[in-house]
């Protein structure tokens, strides 16, 4: 089985992402999927031709959660991607938020802070599945600091890529265009 590159082109045209911003980051997501399927079939090959003991095997297996997470984190971030933006109010998640913060409000200045932290990486609201609560977490590679057992709710890339064309080293104007941008049905159909 091949994982199959997800067609985002229904955001092109938002506000604050130029058109050109968004292609490159296209492509850079269409890389994931690409290389991770290389990944797969040659994992396959190794292991079926006994050379599942050798470095490249291993190496190759270390690589297979970089590839994933960039695909899937690419995947949900461009998902909760295209809707009014307005604040989160009424619903689950709001409720949820203001149990762990004390406001949507509380919640969305700590998920700011957190992408305006110096550094490369992901923001991700992430809900623990087996008690509900919610976290606000800092992702530097796609491949570490993940929460086991939990759901992302919400992603924000805060790699170069996401912003860098359309606001230089502006983060704080792009976490604002990201956060007129979201669409909080999505969010809300990820809470458990």
């Amino acid at each position: 089985m091949t994982y199959g590159i997800q067609d985002y082109s229904k955001l092109l045209g938002i506000k604050g992402f130029s058109d050109n911003l968004l292609n490159n980051h296209f492509t850079l997501y269409q890389g994931y999927v690409k290389n991770l399927n290389r990944l797969i079939e040659t994992i396959a090959t190794l292991s079926k031709g006994g050379k599942s003991d050798t470095p490249e095997y291993a190496e190759l297996q270390r690589r297979f959660g970089f590839e994933w997470n960039g695909m899937r984190l690419h995947e949900y971030y461009f998902d909760n991607l295209g809707g009014t933006g307005f604040a989160v109010s009424g619903g689950k998640l709001a409720q949820t938020m203001a149990a762990t913060w004390g406001s949507s409000e509380a919640w969305e200045k700590d998920f700011r802070a957190i992408g305006a932290m110096r550094g490369v990486g992901w923001v991700v609201l992430y809900q623990d599945i087996q008690s509900g609560r919610l976290f606000n977490t800092w992702i530097n590679l796609h491949e570490s600091g993940h929460l086991t057992g939990c759901q992302p709710v919400l992603v924000m890339d805060v790699w170069e890529h996401a912003f860098m064309i359309d606001y230089g080293l502006k983060r704080a104007e792009y976490i604002e265009a990201f956060f007129r941008n979201i669409d909080w049905s999505v969010c809300e159909l990820r809470l458990k």
